[in-house]
């Protein structure tokens, strides 16, 4: 059973009423940022920040150079440098290899 109102949409399902509406509303409602005319969002662009300011912060207190910090990472001082300076988005994996690395650090100076 559907019925419709201006631009919502509800259906019954199992005696449960669901709200059917366009793509962009639910996104909106959903809190996901509207992409910009280049596809990028706002919330990843901060969320590159907010990590390159922590692993910079968290770097220069332990006493590291971008180079020690990469090779205990196992990753390229090229790419903790773009990473650092919010220029790249760093996969999981990447951002778990900075994490362990500046972990151990952190464990042995106690």
């Amino acid at each position: 059973m559907m019925n419709s109102g201006s631009n919502v949409q509800t259906i019954v399902l199992d005696g449960k009423k669901f709200v059917i509406l366009p793509e962009a509303e639910y996104r909106q409602i959903a809190g996901f940022p509207p992409a910009d005319r280049a596809g990028n969002r706002p919330a990843v662009a901060a969320m590159r920040a907010v990590l390159a300011r922590d692993i910079v912060h968290d770097r220069e207190r332990i006493g590291w150079s971008q180079a020690e910090l990469a090779r205990r990472a196992g990753i390229r001082v090229e790419t903790l440098c773009r990473i650092e300076t919010g220029k790249h988005t760093p996969s999981v994996s990447t951002i778990e290899k900075i994490d362990t690395a500046l972990r151990s650090a952190a464990r042995h100076k106690r």
